[in-house]
């Protein structure tokens, strides 16, 4: 693939580095979107049963308001920010200075195929780079809408899309880009970060794992059941932040129990696979692996499924042991896991015999037990009384930690990433403390009460 150099000359030309060019080109990618939306909201549909609504709210939408805000920051946050100077560097001026990486990979998952292609992109543009963007061949109708905004808007050399399975990301990975960005599995993040390691490029790892959400005993049930299952069934359950697990206090479980499967009603009806707002699973080897993960376990309400379309009912399941095979690995589907904890501080020690969470949530009117929570866990990010909007503000950094991921990105955090932050000290030459030089050296004595 030549696409490496040419992006490589277009980079070297300095084009890129010009503010009001990525402003221009933020806004370009504005209106390809805008005029290809119709076909992308239809894309969803036939890749994953997205309703409109849900189509532009989780992923049209957040990239809409994602380039207004880069364009009315980006000026600022490109500008050197001076840094006050030490004594040792004296007399002087120091500032840092955010240059582009260069060339960028990014790798886009199935589950927000849109979103999750674009917003990269968006920090990408902003931060002066090129880059070079593969969609998932899991979603093939919403890769091609995205391959015709790309090549209709903007020369390959700058930004260039390739659709392909995993023999065209093994040659892309191999032609050492200045970073590669990559939202996927734990699994594969794995490989792709060994194989990064070979030519030492920086990576982005989006990934995964077991959200929790954590519900005591002086939560609201009714609304703490809405916005977990909202939360968890969203876009069918194919959602890197949703609630993987619920633990919900003993003493408020049976009556908790009562009201899921209520809310579950309200939302999809008596029969959600007639609901507009309940999408399919992706593929059937997907749907496969979810009927097993809930085959192994006890079904409370739910259950059903249809391999012609993929379907599989909102399911809740109780009781559940940390030892069944759902309870192994990410659910990535509309299937959900209820335990139970007898008080906070056993809460605490069933998320943290985990490994770290992309996500938690908690439901809670106590001060002290929220902070608990917070101070006590580690995890990417998430919420107190709700569930996966904390992703859709420009200004909460999202990113993982351990096993959920390295760097973050959304607002000036996507421009930090792929940005690099050039320290610059300058100082004049009419004045030239000899301190160090070896034959006119301060005493030792000096020196250290000078650095004290």
């Amino acid at each position: 693939m030549d696409i490496r150099i040419k992006q490589r000359e277009f980079f070297e030309s300095g084009v890129t580095r010009s503010v009001s060019y990525r402003k221009e080109t933020l806004n370009d990618l504005y209106k390809a979107i805008q005029k290809e939306e119709p076909a992308l909201i239809k894309a969803l549909s036939l890749d994953l049963g997205k309703s409109e609504f849900e189509a532009f709210s989780n992923e049209i939408g957040l990239l809409y308001t994602e380039i207004k805000y880069t364009i009315k920051h980006l000026s600022r946050w490109a500008k050197r920010s001076i840094k006050n100077p030490t004594l040792a560097v004296l007399p002087g001026r120091s500032w840092t200075k955010a240059e582009p990486k260069g060339s960028i990979l990014i790798f886009a998952p199935w589950n927000y195929p849109v979103n999750l292609l674009f917003m990269p992109l968006i920090a990408a543009i902003a931060a002066g780079n090129t880059a070079v963007l593969k969609p998932s061949e899991y979603a093939p109708h919403t890769s091609k809408v995205c391959e015709r905004i790309i090549k209709n808007t903007f020369k390959p050399e700058y930004i260039a899309i390739i659709n392909g399975g995993p023999e065209i990301a093994n040659k892309l990975i191999d032609l050492a880009f200045d970073h590669i960005f990559f939202t996927g599995s734990t699994a594969v993040g794995k490989v792709v970060m060994k194989a990064a390691s070979e030519h030492l490029t920086p990576v982005t790892l989006e990934l995964g794992g077991k959200s929790p959400v954590i519900v005591d005993k002086t939560a609201k049930l009714k609304y703490a059941a809405q916005k977990i299952l909202w939360g968890k069934f969203n876009n069918a359950g194919q959602t890197c932040i949703a609630p993987d697990y619920v633990l919900v206090e003993d003493s408020i479980k049976e009556e908790f129990l009562h009201i899921l499967p209520q809310v579950v009603r309200d939302f999809y009806g008596e029969d959600p696979r007639k609901s507009p707002e309940y999408g399919r699973i992706i593929s059937e080897r997907h749907h496969e692996r979810l009927i097993r993960l809930m085959e192994s376990s006890t079904v409370l309400t739910g259950g059903k499924y249809n391999r012609s379309d993929k379907y599989l009912e909102p399911t809740l399941l109780y009781p559940v042991e940390w030892d069944t095979p759902i309870m192994e690995e990410e659910i990535f589907g509309p299937l959900l896991p209820i335990l139970s904890f007898s008080d906070l501080d056993d809460a605490i020690r069933q998320v943290r015999f985990r490994p770290t969470p992309l996500a938690l949530y908690m439901f809670s009117e106590s001060k002290q037990n929220q902070r608990k929570v917070v101070e006590s866990l580690s995890f990417g990010g998430g919420g107190i009384n709700t569930t996966i909007l904390h992703v859709a503000s420009h200004y909460l950094p999202f990113g993982g930690v351990g096993q959920s991921g390295m760097g973050s990105y959304h607002g000036k955090a996507g421009f930090d990433n792929l940005s690099h932050y050039k320290s610059l000290l300058y100082q004049p030459s009419w004045l030239d403390i000899p301190m160090a030089y070896p034959h006119k050296k301060i005493s030792l004595g000096l020196l250290r009460k000078f650095f004290k």
